[in-house]
Parts: C-alpha cells; sequence; structure tokens
C-alpha cells in the first residue's frame, strides 16, 4: 500500500515512520507534509519521497492509497478532504474537537481514528481476560491513574527535529480550531477550561476513554470533577461516575519533573482484579505488563502477561487490515464521537461545580452527565488479534 504522512512532528519521527519502514511489507512510503516546506524537504529528502508544505497540493497531486494524519489540532477538516478524494485514513486522536465536526463523516468511512493502546496485546489479552469472567457485567469499578512528565523529558534520547511553521502557514488552522473548540463549548468558555477540553482531556484522557469502551461501555454519566492547582497547566483532573454497570475513576498528574510516564487502569470485577500498567508511549516495544489476580480454593493465583509486541506496529497492521480486507477497526467515526460526548460532559460537569460560563454543543442534552453516549458499534468495541 503507498502511503503518506502529513505532520512531521514527534509522533511521525519517533514512531510512524521508524514503523512504516520497518513494515515495507505492508507499506511503501510516497510523500510526506509539514506545513514546515523546509522541515518537509529535509525529511522527504532523506526518506527519497516528495515533500509538501500544503496539505491540500499533497491530497490533489495523489499518488498514494492511504494518508496518516498526525497534525496537530483538529483532524476533521483534513480527514474529510482525504476521505472526498478516495483516500484511506488513519489518523491520530482526537478526531475533532466537536461534534458538528463529524457531521459530514459517515459512519462507514474508509477511516480509522488512532487510539494505539487499544491494540497493545496486553490492552487486548485484559479484554479477553475480563469477557471470560463474565464481561462488563462483572465490573465493579474501574481506576484510571495517569503521571505526566513533560514531553521534553520522555524524549531525551529521540533527537527529534522541530517543525516551524511561518504564522501564514499556521493561522487558517489556528481559526479552525478555535471555531471548533467555540462550537463545542459556547463563546463565554475561558480559556483555561478551553485549552484544558482540546489539551488534556481530548489531548491525552481520550486513550483511557477508548480503553474504557474497550473493556465495559462509554460512561453513562459523570459526577464529579475537580481540577487543581489553579495557577498551573497542565494541572492535574479528577473525574468520576457511573459506567452501565460499576463506576468509574480517572485521575490525570501532569507533573514535569516526575521520573517516568506512568499508566495504570485496573478493574475490580467480582471475581477478581486486572491491572494494566503502560510504560511511555514512545518507548517503542516496551511491553505493558498485565497482572490478572483471581482465586482458586484457598490460593491466590496472580498470572503476569507481557508482549514486546509494539502497539503502533499493530495499529498500523490493522489499519492495512482495513484498507485490503475490510477488517473494521477498533475506533472508526462513531467511538470518536463516544468520546467527544464524553469529554464535554466532563468540562461541562467541571464549569457547573465551578460557576463558569458553559454553552454550545456541552450545554446541549446529549452532552448532559445525566444522558447516555451514543453506543459504539461493536467492531469498536471488540477486540481483534493483530
Amino acid at each position: 500500500m503507498k502511503i503518506a504522512v502529513m505532520g512531521l512532528g514527534i509522533a511521525a519521527q519517533v514512531m510512524y515512520l521508524p514503523l512504516l519502514a520497518r513494515r515495507r511489507d505492508l507499506f511503501e512510503l510516497a510523500a510526506v507534509c509539514d506545513l514546515d516546506d523546509a522541515h518537509a524537504a529535509r525529511i522527504g529528502g532523506e526518506l527519497g519521497v516528495t515533500a509538501y508544505g500544503d496539505p491540500m497540493v499533497l491530497l490533489d497531486r495523489g499518488g498514494f492509497d492511504a494518508l496518516i494524519v498526525l497534525t496537530n489540532g483538529t483532524h476533521a477538516p483534513l480527514v474529510r478532504a482525504a476521505l472526498d478524494r478516495g483516500y484511506w485514513v488513519l489518523c491520530e486522536k482526537p478526531l475533532a474537537y466537536s461534534r458538528a465536526e463529524l457531521d459530514a463523516i459517515p459512519a462507514d468511512a474508509r477511516l480509522m481514528v488512532g487510539y494505539m493502546k487499544q491494540y497493545d496485546p496486553a490492552s487486548q489479552r485484559m479484554a479477553e481476560v475480563l469477557h471470560e469472567a463474565g464481561g462488563p457485567e462483572s465490573v465493579r469499578h474501574l481506576d484510571v491513574t495517569v503521571l505526566h512528565p513533560s514531553s521534553e523529558s520522555q524524549l531525551l534520547f529521540a533527537k527529534v527535529r522541530t517543525s516551524h511553521p511561518s504564522p501564514e502557514a499556521l493561522a487558517p488552522y489556528a481559526e479552525v480550531d478555535e471555531k471548533a473548540v467555540t462550537t463545542a463549548l459556547g463563546p463565554r468558555a475561558p480559556q483555561r477550561l478551553r485549552r484544558l477540553y482540546s489539551q488534556v482531556v481530548l489531548g491525552s484522557l481520550c486513550h483511557d476513554m477508548a480503553l474504557m469502551r474497550m473493556f465495559t461501555d462509554p460512561p453513562t454519566g459523570v459526577d464529579h470533577v475537580a481540577v487543581w492547582p489553579d495557577d498551573v497547566f497542565p494541572p492535574s483532573v479528577e473525574a468520576n461516575g457511573d459506567l452501565a454497570v460499576g463506576r468509574y475513576s480517572l485521575r490525570w498528574h501532569y507533573l514535569p519533573g516526575y521520573p517516568s510516564y506512568q499508566e495504570r487502569v485496573i478493574i475490580h470485577h467480582e471475581h477478581g482484579s486486572l491491572e494494566l500498567d503502560f510504560a511511555s508511549p514512545y518507548l517503542m516495544n516496551t511491553p505493558t505488563t498485565l497482572t490478572s489476580v483471581t482465586r482458586i480454593g484457598t490460593t491466590e493465583r496472580r498470572i503476569v502477561f507481557r508482549d514486546i509486541a509494539e502497539a503502533f506496529e499493530r495499529q498500523l497492521v490493522a489499519f492495512h487490515r482495513f484498507a485490503t480486507q475490510d477488517e473494521p477497526p477498533l475506533t472508526g467515526r462513531d467511538g470518536a464521537l463516544s468520546d467527544i460526548v464524553t469529554a464535554q460532559r466532563i468540562v461541562r460537569r467541571l464549569a457547573e461545580s465551578a460557576g463558569l460560563p458553559i454553552g454550545g454543543e456541552a450545554a446541549t442534552p446529549e452532552a448532559s452527565p445525566d444522558v447516555g453516549a451514543p453506543p459504539a458499534a461493536s467492531p469498536e468495541t471488540s477486540p481483534t488479534t493483530t
């Protein structure tokens, strides 16, 4: 499959481009694109492929079958443009900032949204073990804690080259981002709330929303949200509420000097516990640890599962199968929409508790904490082996 990469930042340089080179049996890199045309030209020259500084020129000239979208901000306009031209699209999260942006994208579009943790072998094994234990109906509590050091400290090994687009090149995309967030939260939402929504909840916590969809269902409500300290950004975020069965808690802490990235997802069910421990996503082929705790007679049994297969690579393989064998992805348009609804509920609950103005989509019934999110389609909630 001939493939192009749009956006040449951290994700492209550390994960996607090295993995595309590794998987030459499946992919042929045809073109790269970045709003910093000099940056694109350097990387394209090193890889021996055509480089573009304008995404629309890349899409119009073509010469490839599929596109990976790794740009900053909302991805929906570029994704729609690529789909309209007949390309298969793998788009990194978040797909969009507002529900309205997805109106023009059909549920059966040639679109896969990149939540690589859904393709982690430990995550998929956890879904299997939970099914064996009774499935989502057996869940009492799902608990997530993320300790997030600075990206700079996590990437000291990587020697990433920075893209520096001109203000003129960035301006139209920044304007689209601002309009999308305003559609989502209304024109009076404070800047800090807008940044929390786009950069933290949809920028990082959405990974855990995707895992929740995979293991149980999207949350049916948000009871409580706390954000602190007031003078720090990104702040710590805590949210909890109801699942269809059981409860959930999310805790996300940005700790710039913390020694290493940690993410722990724990499910307590009627017969035991399941625990996932993720390492930094930038460290490829570093295994996620799954620990299963159950009882046999008078014996407590602990089973530890580790697999060095890379989640990003498995996601790329799944994308290839999606395009060549029509195997549905774990997250498409509907799964991404579900995560946007959950993100808007979280921000709405925070705004209500703090007495902050909130409007737009977040104030409408579908995003209310008392209204369930639209159910994800079955292919987006059932793990597959990749």
